[in-house]
């Protein structure tokens, strides 16, 4: 096969939906042998730009989300920016397998490209939490598709065994992007405008330059041989999941106002319930052709990958949502400080990654991984609930690093093992439901233990307080002229019963405050992310005994393409 020939590219022709044609076209894009090192790089270069987009704009927003929240006066409604853009993500990707499989992967990834610009575009005219999290929702349309189809496309060129000698390129374009977003994205955030734009806005504009500059690229180097596969499309079941998850995270988010029994709260369930169980039928009923195939699950290694995946997704979201605020509000981080501090986690992500990438291609044995990774995100976030407002940092980046560890362990194992145990005719679908499982694990995570942090930091905080405001180290610094403005504030709080619920609406008064009246506030949203880590491990002794069911199927050493050539 070569990538520089035009007839290559999917873009320039499609197959029609016929046997006969399907099999003329198989016969003549079908790939003579297995792609040479340079053929792989050269697809690779387009993948790794698509990649390279979201993985910034994730590592930018987490940096900068406080600053964004504090700004548009919701710091407690933060959670519906994250997963607004988790839900349209987690919704799409499994209709990405299937469009990529009738249409093509370029054309599909080029799509998923333009979506995430134009969501960033739309992000940056925000004037409230609220329509920052329906323009994130947008964004999330593109990027479902721009980690999905990049690991489709990789398990269609790469035979699995061969498949972790290329991943060090991947691991390349994630540590540069978490090491340069957090930079990028703190600077935006600590400036007050930039050409006459919030400082903060531009956290989202910066995508779309990068945005033009990975469809430029895509367009030039993305070359692939497409045979149409023609599936139905399970818009039905797409439509019923979006009515399951919308209200479950609605009464995740504003379950604490409402009351969780409240009338508002069992209309939510109820839908959500009633979706559930209608998505289940439509699955059944569209068999191999659903968004989510169910006979799929029947496989054991992609049941058990698919369980482990949820409650890792729903773990690994959860502490990457805490751990920001935890050294920007308990640390005093600054965005880019925050960023750079999350440094020994991605450190960690890679040594996982790479060290069982290398073992996996040598030995073609790959299950030890995420039963240790399992292990390793348990033991993380149960010492994550130890640690208190004046922790040493360097105590922290220890745990830091082996939580990542942890992850780079469960990453690429578990999606090769998914894409190994599946017929080379569904790795578009395997690797899409692979990347659905974890995301759905990640948006009910982020929404409930966000939820559960803001619902308990105000009680903690005014636990802190009413132990604090007695001693005469408080008093002492209320009767401090310097803070006589902050005296005055509290008084009226206090009377007001709202010292301790004004935080979360903007934390940034805490920036500059007397030490000695910012502790209990400080000790307040410790002690509630305590709880977050705790829930966090909890989860996690259930996915590392899932994890612990994952058979060891022996990887292959033929590509996708090469697979299915034969067959057919």
């Amino acid at each position: 096969m070569s990538t520089s020939s035009p007839a290559a590219d999917p873009a320039s022709g499609t197959a029609s939906g016929t046997a006969s044609d399907a099999a003329s076209a198989t016969a003549a894009d079908a790939p003579a042998g297995p792609l040479s090192h340079r053929q792989i790089v050269t697809i690779l270069i387009g993948l790794m730009m698509g990649m390279f987009l979201a993985a910034l704009d994730q590592t930018i927003v987490a940096t900068a989300i406080r600053t964004i929240a504090d700004d548009l006066q919701g710091l407690n409604h933060q959670a519906w920016a994250t997963t607004a853009y988790l839900i349209t993500s987690t919704i799409v990707t499994p209709l990405y397998g299937k469009l990529g499989d009738i249409y093509g992967r370029k054309k599909l990834f080029i799509i998923a490209i333009s979506l995430f610009i134009l969501g960033s575009v739309l992000c940056t005219f925000a004037t409230s939490m609220g329509s920052l999290a329906f323009y994130r929702a947008v964004q999330g349309l593109g990027a479902g598709g721009l980690f999905s189809l990049a690991l489709a496309i990789i398990g269609d060129i790469v035979p699995p065994r061969e498949r972790a000698k290329y991943q060090g390129y991947f691991l390349a374009v994630f540590g540069t992007a978490s090491v340069l977003g957090p930079v990028i994205g703190g600077f935006f955030a600590g400036q007050s405008s930039i050409l006459g734009i919030d400082g903060w806005r531009w956290v989202f504009l910066v995508n779309v330059p990068i945005g033009f500059a990975a469809l430029a690229v895509v367009t030039k180097t993305l070359h692939l041989r497409h045979t149409r596969l023609d599936h139905r499309i399970d818009w039905a079941g797409a439509a019923l999941l979006s009515l399951s998850l919308v209200p479950l995270l609605l009464v995740a988010e504003q379950g604490r106002e409402w009351g969780w029994g409240s009338t508002n709260a069992i209309i939510c369930y109820v839908i959500g319930v009633v979706a559930a169980i209608g998505f289940f039928w439509q699955e059944h009923r569209m068999g191999e052709e659903a968004i989510l195939p169910l006979a799929m699950f029947r496989n054991k290694t992609v049941g058990v990958a698919s369980i482990a995946s949820v409650l890792i997704g729903v773990a690994m979201f959860g502490g990457l949502a805490a751990l920001p605020l935890y050294l920007q509000i308990v640390k005093g981080a600054t965005p880019t400080e925050a960023g750079l501090l999350l440094l020994p986690m991605t450190l960690g992500i890679m040594i996982g990654s790479i060290l069982s990438g290398q073992i996996i291609s040598r030995t073609g044995r790959y299950r030890l991984f995420p039963i240790v990774g399992s292990a390793l995100l348990t033991i993380s976030l149960f010492i994550f609930h130890y640690v208190a407002y004046d922790t040493p940092l360097w105590q922290t980046m220890i745990v830091m690093t082996m939580f990542g560890v942890g992850l780079g362990f469960n990453f690429q194992p578990l999606t090769l093992a998914v894409q190994n145990a599946v017929p080379p005719q569904q790795i578009g679908v395997a690797t899409s439901t692979a990347t659905f499982t974890r995301q759905i694990g990640g948006t009910l995570g982020t929404a409930v233990f966000l939820s559960i942090l803001f619902s308990t930091a105000s009680e903690k905080i005014t636990t802190a307080l009413a132990a604090a405001v007695p001693t005469q180290e408080f008093q002492a610094a209320l009767a401090d002229p310097t803070n006589a403005a902050v005296a005055e504030q509290f008084a009226a709080a206090q009377s007001g019963g709202g010292a301790a619920t004004g935080v979360l609406e903007d934390s940034s008064f805490l920036t500059g405050l007397d030490e000695r009246l910012a502790k209990p506030f400080l000790i307040g949203f410790s002690e509630a992310m305590d709880l977050v880590f705790l829930t966090g491990s909890a989860v996690m002794v259930l996915g590392f005994l899932v994890m612990l069911m994952l058979p060891n199927v022996e990887l292959r050493k033929s590509s996708g393409y090469s697979e299915r050539a034969i067959a057919e």
